[in-house]
């Protein structure tokens, strides 16, 4: 179970949305939060990854080496 603090005005844009379309305000706060999560993950680990110190490849040379063409 999630509560959730909107301001007045986002409170107010959701509402709208969900009276238009018949669907929950619930569910378009699910929709935005699974959208969007992934991406903030994928930010932290990568900030995490580049905080370490150690050898650094591009994709490309990740791509060759993974796909055996050295």
């Amino acid at each position: 179970m999630l509560a959730l603090r909107l301001t007045p005005g986002i409170e107010k844009r959701l509402t709208a949305l969900a009276k238009k379309t018949g669907r929950t305000k619930s569910f378009y706060a699910r929709e935005a939060i699974l959208r969007h999560i992934e991406d903030i993950e994928d930010y932290h680990l990568a900030s995490r990854r580049l905080s370490r110190r150690g050898k650094r490849v591009t994709l490309d040379q990740l791509e060759k080496e993974l796909s055996g063409k050295r």
